[in-house]
C-alpha cells in the first residue's frame, strides 16, 4: 500500500513540476485529461521503479564522491534518475522531456521538495514501529 502512496506522491510531484517550469514537458497538451492522467500515472510508476532497482545501486557507487561533496552529488543523481526515467519513458511511447539538464537538476529538487511535503502531511513517510516492539 505504501508503494501506491508513493506512486501517487510522485505523480502528483511530477504534474506540479510541469506546471510550473517551462523546461519540463510532461504528456501530452492536446491529449484527454484521461490520457493525462494515465500518461502521468505510468510515468510516476516507471520512476518509482527506477527509484526501488536502479537508485540504490547508484547511490551505493557514487557513496565516495557524495561523501566528498557533503551529499551535494544527490542532486546529480536525482537528475540522472529523472532523464533515465525521460528515457525509458521515451521507449514506451509516454513523454516525459526535459530542455536541458539544469531544467532535469531544478525539477528534482522541486519533486524531492515537494514529495516530502505530501508524505509529511500524509504520513507515508512515516515508518510502522509497531512490528518491532516488544510485547509482555
Amino acid at each position: 500500500m505504501r508503494f501506491l502512496g508513493h506512486i501517487i506522491v510522485t505523480g502528483l510531484a511530477l504534474w506540479v513540476t510541469a506546471l510550473i517550469l517551462p523546461g519540463m514537458h510532461l504528456g501530452d497538451d492536446s491529449a484527454t485529461v484521461l490520457t493525462q492522467v494515465l500518461t502521468i500515472g505510468a510515468i510516476a510508476l516507471i520512476v518509482a521503479l527506477l527509484n526501488l532497482i536502479v537508485r540504490p545501486i547508484l547511490s551505493f557507487l557514487a557513496f565516495p564522491i557524495t561523501c566528498v561533496t557533503l551529499g551535494l552529488f544527490q542532486l546529480v543523481i536525482n537528475t540522472l534518475m529523472l532523464l533515465l526515467a525521460s528515457w525509458v519513458s521515451g521507449l514506451l511511447g509516454l513523454t516525459l522531456t526535459f530542455d536541458t539538464f539544469w531544467w532535469a537538476l531544478l525539477a528534482g529538487v522541486i519533486i524531492g521538495i515537494l514529495s516530502a511535503i505530501v508524505e509529511g502531511v500524509t504520513g507515508l513517510g512515516e515508518r510502522d514501529d509497531r512490528r518491532y516492539e516488544v510485547r509482555d
